[in-house]
């Protein structure tokens, strides 16, 4: 008998090999999703510049990043992971210009904004563009964050969340924005169903409640690796857990001579793997 309803994620035409640069900008949930990439010794750079909830400041991330003066600084990605938190933006009233971080500076100087459906899709499409225009073959993951905002009501979070993913399937289902990218390049991951729909339970939740558990996040990681991972990713991973579980080994007596030796081995085995994968 099943007691839960697993999300389907459709086989992905295309996989993550290790190789592979990934780059994550959006919501805290890039930050974690991306750190458990790093941690695995993936090729990743996740949100260079903070945190982004709004499709306007993930765009604004990307324009940063691939500006001429910044261009050699980053990889060009193989693959992103563009993952969106709200459609709340907040409008500089001096300049009219949405602005990323607010730097703890007095409301009364901000108008907040949330986003139509349009607006979100015309800045998602944008920054197709615009990683199109750095390598024509990038593949793009977009997902929803399932983290709600209870700032700003949860009916209201709930309408947030809807706006971005009919602004995603607006994209996805149209590409109406003279994208000259095909769709097998485009994909939409359920983040945010599976942790509504298939995880269900609070037990799932950090103790603020509106955040994912590790555990959570987690779980969300291996749906992603079962659908995005090549064979050789999943024999990457495997080949690097044990000698990740030596490097986070901590030992009761680390100026012993036994433990000198065991990092030496350690560092060997990690240069093997490198060359290997070419790291």
């Amino acid at each position: 008998m099943e007691f839960r309803t697993i999300v389907s994620i459709p086989e992905s035409s295309w996989k993550v090999e290790p190789h592979h640069q990934l780059l994550f900008v959006g919501s805290c949930f890039a930050d974690n999703i991306g750190k458990r990439f790093a941690d695995n010794l993936f090729l990743t750079t996740v949100n260079p510049f903070g945190v982004m909830y709004n499709p306007a400041s993930v765009l604004h991330t990307l324009e940063r990043m691939f500006a001429d003066s910044n261009y050699a600084a980053f990889p060009v990605p193989d693959v992103a992971v563009l993952s969106l938190g709200t459609n709340h933006v907040y409008i500089l009233k001096e300049t009219g210009e949405i602005v990323d971080n607010c730097e703890k500076r007095p409301r009364r100087l901000f108008t907040e904004k949330e986003l139509s459906v349009e607006e979100c899709a015309d800045y998602l499409c944008r920054s197709v563009q615009l990683l199109q225009n750095i390598n024509p073959h990038v593949r793009i993951i977009f997902t929803v964050s399932p983290i709600r905002y209870a700032k700003y009501g949860f009916h209201e979070s709930q309408l947030s969340k809807a706006t971005l993913l009919m602004a995603i399937n607006t994209l996805l289902s149209s590409l109406n924005c003279q994208l000259s990218i095909v769709n097998s390049q485009l994909i939409y991951f359920p983040s945010y169903e599976i942790v509504l729909d298939e995880l269900r339970d609070y037990r799932f939740y950090a103790s603020d409640m509106l955040h994912p558990s590790e555990q959570a996040v987690d779980y969300i990681y291996e749906r992603f690796a079962e659908t995005f991972f090549s064979e050789k990713t999943r024999r990457f991973v495997e080949d690097y857990r044990p000698i990740k579980q030596a490097l986070n080994h901590r030992p009761f007596n680390p100026d012993s001579e036994e433990y000198r030796k065991f990092i030496d081995q350690t560092k060997e085995k990690l240069e093997a793997f490198k060359a290997r994968y070419q790291r």
